[in-house]
């Protein structure tokens, strides 16, 4: 008998043995920092103009084959990154959209810019306290209890977790950051601050700020000052914070520049050379670089560098900007601060009110009745109707403009695109999909805006025309007009050219591979999915446009099979058609470039060879 009570036992033991080995809790995950260079294009990174993204991209894992989302706008794509969902669910479609009602802090308007902490807080509230209706990746890494915070640009940092608003969980450092309209800082942070002798608000952009207009020149600064604040944040505060807390980190650090820089860079005043490639634009690359770079010393210094993953982002590429036009019924117009025969910001609104016999309303300032040589305040417009029922809506956002129709009219959409498909600006129409097909475009669906959003959906997405000076590579120095203040010479983006869609992404870490150069394509919303793998978070989806993990830059992955296609819609009576050129990896997809054939750079109408060969 003793043999056999020695067996049970050792079973009995075995058994609890590996009970224990099943309930043991998985390894804490790595940290991760989610550093966004705001406006950075993927061909403009090497060891001349950016060494510490190079060298990411070089020894760590290179994603050549990048994209951001369309429309390539920022408070855009942070929704992606945050969210991991593609813009049809997250609705957040550009970064001025048509809310359906008045935002008080946007001084009423029903088409406010998102790029602010208190319009984000309103938006939410309207929208049953997530106007993104899904989980962001920060909120979900403080419900697992990690440390989390958020710094940069004004806007997408808080989108980051824009639900949490005490500043006592996840820390949000911006440029409204001291003021009345920012989100308030824990004791912990301002003590930490003031051990360091730094300021508990973060300065302006000074002379970075400024646009200039249309006979003065833009800056000539990058925008050392502020992000040097952040940067330094960054450094002395919260990461020596987060190593205290000895637990796993999500830090976002949200670069203004060179985005900020190349949209109010002086270098190129009403001239397209050298438009966004001048001296202005490349210090902002190398101001970015820079802050990078100390983040990467003060994780080394810390000694958590060997623990943390880095993935380097841009939300969208860049392209300089043309107020030129033909076909526009504002070109024949005076208006006091745009060159004779250059488009006027609104010109979108102004052409649709013009061509429709509507009048045309500014929810930007007091929707007031817009007259004679003047234009909307800030380009939006209401288009017939009133300001509690219009017809037509237009957000104006750059490179791309949405249309919305309250009512759904069907006719109302039919009259509004055959006025678009008249001028020369615009190259790609998408509508829809419940406004039924009109030739020449191609659906919303089709460029993944038809989704489980709960804000309301543009009836119509525009995306305007792109050209190259012809400097040897035609994403290096593309064109596009673009509705903005701006003038032509600055920068501007949101189009579907390759130039706009293809931003720069590289990642190192201890849980990447080295030296690897990924082929298969990836999105800004993959990100988010991969952030989410690499920190074990607890995903929930409302909707079901969504990114994927990144598998193939982890050890032992294998690069997706990867298949291209072309999308081509019925031509319009003139001839134009829509046409998307696009990737998929399984039901993911991804768009390289749109609009119409010969307007758009980097657009093909032809079938593409797979990515991966």
């Amino acid at each position: 008998m003793r043999p056999l009570l020695f067996l049970a036992t050792k079973i009995l033991s075995t058994t609890f043995a590996f009970a224990a080995f099943a309930q043991a809790p998985a390894a804490p995950p790595h940290n991760v920092v989610l550093f966004v260079a705001d406006g950075l294009r993927f061909r403009m990174v090497d060891d001349r103009t950016a060494p510490t993204m190079a060298a990411i991209a070089r020894e760590g894992v290179s994603l050549r084959n990048s994209h951001a989302l369309f429309p390539t706008f920022t408070t855009a794509n942070a929704s992606g990154m945050a969210t991991g969902h593609m813009l049809g669910d997250t609705g957040d479609f550009s970064n001025t959209i048509y809310t359906g009602f008045e935002v008080p802090s946007a001084a009423n308007s029903s088409t406010p810019f998102l790029e602010n902490d208190a319009v984000l807080g309103e938006v939410h509230a309207h929208f049953s306290g997530n106007y993104l209706d899904e989980a962001t990746i920060l909120k979900l890494a403080r419900d697992k209890g990690y440390s989390t915070a958020s710094i940069g640009k004004l806007g997408p940092a808080l989108i980051f977790d824009s639900t949490e608003r005490s500043g006592g969980q996840t820390i949000l450092i911006d440029d409204a950051t001291g003021t009345p309209k920012g989100i308030p800082l824990s004791a912990e942070v301002t003590q930490r601050l003031q051990a360091v002798n730094l300021p508990p608000a973060a300065p302006s952009r000074g002379a970075n700020g400024a646009a200039g207009n249309v006979s003065t020149p833009g800056t000539t600064n990058a925008n050392v000052v502020q992000q040097d604040y952040f940067a330094a944040v960054t450094t002395r505060v919260v990461l020596p914070m987060f190593k205290d807390r000895n637990k796993p980190f999500l830090l976002v650090f949200w670069s203004r520049d060179p985005d900020g820089t190349q949209h109010n860079q002086g270098d190129s005043l009403n001239a397209l050379v050298p438009g966004i490639n001048g001296p202005t634009s490349l210090a902002a690359i190398r101001n970015a670089d820079d802050d990078l770079a100390r983040i990467r010393s003060a994780l080394s210094e810390l000694g958590l560098l060997d623990s943390t993953n880095i993935i380097v982002t841009s939300d969208h590429g860049f392209s300089t900007i043309s107020k030129e036009s033909q076909t526009s019924s504002t070109v024949a117009t005076k208006f006091s601060d745009t060159l004779p025969g250059h488009l006027p910001f609104g010109f979108v609104a102004l052409d649709l009110a013009h061509a429709l016999n509507l009048p045309l309303i500014d929810p930007d300032d007091g929707y007031k009745i817009i007259g004679d040589g003047q234009h909307t305040k800030n380009g939006n417009g209401l288009i017939g109707g009133d300001r509690n029922k219009p017809q037509i809506v237009v957000a104006a956002n750059g490179g791309s403009d949405l249309v919305y129709i309250p009512d759904g009219d069907t006719a109302t959409a039919k009259r509004v695109v055959d006025v678009l498909l008249t001028q020369d600006y615009v190259s790609g129409i998408f509508v829809d999909s419940k406004l039924g097909k009109f030739p020449g475009t191609l659906s919303l669906d089709d460029i993944a805006l038809e989704g489980a959003a709960i804000t309301p959906r543009p009836a119509i997405a525009i995306s305007f025309r792109s050209f190259d000076t012809v400097c040897g590579e035609p994403v290096l120095c593309t064109v596009e007009v673009a509705d903005t203040a701006l003038q032509q010479g600055q920068g501007m983006h949101g189009s579907f050219s390759r130039a706009d869609t293809w931003n720069f992404m590289a990642m190192q870490g201890p849980d990447f591979k080295s030296q690897f150069v990924d082929p298969a394509p990836a999105s800004n919303a993959d990100l988010g999915r991969t952030i989410a793998k690499l920190m074990q978070l607890d995903v929930k989806d409302n909707g079901k446009l969504v990114g994927r993990v990144l598998s193939e830059t982890l050890p032992n992955g294998a690069v997706p099979a990867v298949t291209s296609r072309v999308l081509v819609s019925d031509p319009a009576p003139n001839g134009l058609a829509t046409v998307v050129n696009m990737q998929m990896v399984g039901e993911t997809r991804y768009y390289d470039a749109a609009g119409f054939p010969g307007r758009t750079v980097g657009l093909s109408s032809t079938i593409l060879p797979a990515a991966t060969q």
